[in-house]
C-alpha cells in the first residue's frame, strides 16, 4: 500500500510518524521543509514529495491542514488532488472541520471513485506521538473496513458511523471546553472581586460542582500568570466559529457557545491569538 501524507505539523506529523515507524511507505508532503525533515527521520520509508502531483499513485492519502479551506484548496479543482488521484483511492482527512465541507469532498469524490473518510482527531500531539490519539472516525463504509488496520497503528479507533458525526464529535467537544473554559474566567475573575486569591479559589471549587477538566488544567495557569501557547487561543476560535457555524446550520441557536466564541473573536483582535486559549481570561472584564 502507497501512502501519501500532506501536512505534517502539530497532528500531522505523529501520525505520520506512527506510520513510518511501522514500515509503511508514506510519501510526505508539506510546506515546511523543517517539519518534512523532522517526520522522515522517524524511520527509513518515509520519502519527501516535491510536489502534490507525486501524491498521484497513491492508494491513500491523510490531509491534516489548518483550515477547512485549506483542505478544498489542496484537494479539489481543476489542479486539485482528486483530478489526480486514481479510481479506488481513499481520502483520510484528518483536520478539524465543519460537515458541510467534508460532504463537499465526498461528493467530489464519487464520480472518480474516490473513497471519503473523515477521521478527526481528540487529544493532543503528546497523545499522537505515542499512537494514544482518539480517533473518531466516519464515512465510506467499505473503505474504513478495508483500512483498520491502518488506523490502529496511528491512534485509537472509534467509529461512529457518518462524516458529519466523524466531525461533529470534535467541535463539539471543543465548543463545550471552550465555553467552560470562559465560565472559568468569568468565576476566577468575581473571585478577584470578593477578595479571594485565585489558586485558593480553585483549590476550593475543587470539590464543589464547578470542577472541570479546564479548572484543573488551565485553572493554575491562568493564575500564575501563565499563557504560555499549549493549544493556541486562534485555534480555539477556529473551532468554535467553526462548531457555532455547524449548529446555525442545522437550525439550533447555542447561546452560550456564541458568547463564547465572541469572547475569542475580542480575545483575538486585542492581540492574544498566538497564546494559550486561557488568554481569554484578558477580556473577562
Amino acid at each position: 500500500m502507497k501512502i501519501g501524507f500532506i501536512g505534517v505539523g502539530l497532528m500531522g506529523g505523529p501520525l505520520c510518524r506512527n506510520l513510518i515507524r511501522a514500515g509503511k511507505t508514506v510519501l510526505v508532503y508539506d510546506l515546511s521543509a523543517e517539519a518534512v525533515a523532522r517526520t522522515l527521520a522517524s524511520g527509513t520509508t518515509g520519502k519527501a514529495a516535491s510536489s502534490l502531483a507525486e501524491l498521484a499513485g497513491c492508494d491513500v492519502v491523510f490531509t491534516s491542514l489548518p483550515l477547512p479551506r485549506h483542505v478544498t484548496e489542496v484537494m479539489l479543482g481543476e489542479d486539485g488532488l482528486y483530478a489526480m488521484l486514481k479510481p479506488g483511492s481513499t481520502h483520510i482527512e484528518l483536520s478539524t472541520i465543519d460537515p458541510q465541507t467534508a460532504a463537499s469532498l465526498a461528493e467530489a469524490g464519487k464520480p472518480r471513485k474516490i473513497a471519503y473518510i473523515q477521521c478527526t482527531l481528540g487529544k493532543t500531539p503528546a497523545h499522537a506521538e505515542k499512537a494514544e490519539e482518539p480517533m473518531f472516525i466516519g464515512g465510506d463504509a467499505d473503505a474504513i473496513a478495508r483500512l483498520e488496520e491502518l488506523f490502529k497503528l496511528i491512534g485509537i479507533p472509534n467509529m461512529v458511523g457518518s462524516a458529519d458525526a466523524a466531525c461533529a464529535v470534535k467541535l463539539i467537544s471543543n465548543m463545550v471546553g471552550m465555553t467552560n473554559l470562559v465560565v472559568l474566567a468569568e468565576g476566577l475573575r468575581a473571585g478577584e472581586k470578593a477578595g479571594l486569591d485565585a489558586g485558593r479559589l480553585l483549590e476550593l471549587l475543587t470539590d464543589t460542582g464547578a470542577r472541570s477538566f479546564q479548572m484543573d488544567v488551565r485553572g493554575p495557569w491562568i493564575a500564575a500568570g501563565d499563557f504560555k501557547n499549549r493549544f493556541g487561543l486562534d485555534l480555539a476560535l477556529k473551532d468554535v466559529r467553526i462548531g457555532c457555524e455547524m449548529a446555525r446550520a442545522w437550525g439550533l441557536n447555542l447561546k452560550a457557545m456564541e458568547a463564547a466564541l465572541a469572547y475569542y473573536k475580542e480575545a483575538s483582535a486585542a492581540g492574544h491569538g498566538r497564546e494559550d486559549c486561557n488568554a481569554v481570561y484578558h477580556v473577562v472584564k
